[in-house]
């Protein structure tokens, strides 16, 4: 019911639920702080995925732009690419307050370490980290600087642009977990979501290919883009296997993981089609 006592007609103005949804995305991915948007319901629930997710690869550009910028404000004062490169992931830290780097230390921990499916999902609830979470910490950072650092140096200021994309593809490549398994704990984060309906799934994945042309216009090479988008898709598939093999099904910290194995594979896939 609205204000006045009569039926409530939905979103306040044209195309409000889309912003909406965007404001929903970066509140839950990142510690910005984002105002209410006017006439929002309920701004700061828990948000629904079944529809919230359209809009995650814009929201990840978003929050990626304060990383490109210090890359870019790195570069151009000549501390070099590998300073420049490990200065953004530093930002991109601090703007998601490492969210799926989390995600990605108790799957590899849990998955490593418990020999059976419940004391891995026992492990992983652990906020503790194991040999095996700071190790798989340690080298997706190391693949994810190195490939910015080593794309700035065979393509310029145009490995922002690829930073940029590689963040809206992996958040919704990290999606799949969510489509693909059922909850591996019936009352955990996982479960409590909601699961992306086949038109969100299509949206999002649609803006993918909408950002990918994008950068196509501005200059990035097709068969890198085709080998992000793939790369990007065939490791969280693959960890969606692994999943499926080690817990029977999806948690909160299997979808970060996915998000951060899907970057690794959208920049290694760029960098592959940029000669040296």
């Amino acid at each position: 019911m609205n204000d006045n006592g009569g039926q409530d007609l939905g979103p306040a103005f044209p195309g409000a639920g889309v912003l909406y949804d965007l404001a929903a995305c970066m509140r839950f991915y990142s510690r910005l702080s984002i105002p209410a948007l006017p006439y929002e319901p309920d701004p700061y629930a828990t948000p629904d995925f079944r529809t919230v997710p359209r809009m995650l690869p814009l929201a990840g550009v978003i929050l990626a732009l304060p990383s490109a910028l210090v890359m870019v404000g790195a570069w151009e004062i000549r501390l070099g690419p590998f300073v420049a490169a490990t200065l953004a992931l530093a930002v991109s830290a601090l703007v998601t307050g490492a969210l799926h780097e989390d995600g990605l230390a108790d799957v590899a921990d849990g998955f490593g370490g418990g020999r059976t499916r419940e004391r891995r999902l026992e492990i992983m609830r652990d906020s503790r980290i194991g040999a095996y979470g700071g190790t798989a910490l340690f080298l997706v950072l190391a693949l994810r600087a190195g490939a910015l650092a080593t794309l700035l140096d065979r393509a310029g200021l145009h490995a922002a642009l690829v930073l940029l994309l590689a963040a809206a593809i992996s958040r919704a490549a990290a999606l799949a977990p969510m489509v693909l398994l059922a909850p591996a704990r019936p009352g955990g984060a996982g479960a409590s979501v909601g699961r992306p309906t086949g038109t969100t799934v299509g949206i999002a994945a649609g803006l993918c290919l909408l950002l990918a042309l994008i950068g196509l216009a501005l200059g990035l090479p097709l068969l890198g883009l085709v080998l992000t988008l793939l790369l990007a898709s065939a490791l969280s598939l693959a960890l969606c296997a692994l999943a499926r093999d080690r817990i029977g099904g999806q948690t909160g910290d299997v979808i970060g993981a996915c998000q951060q194995v899907a970057e690794v594979g959208a920049l290694l896939g760029m960098l592959a089609a940029i000669p040296v």
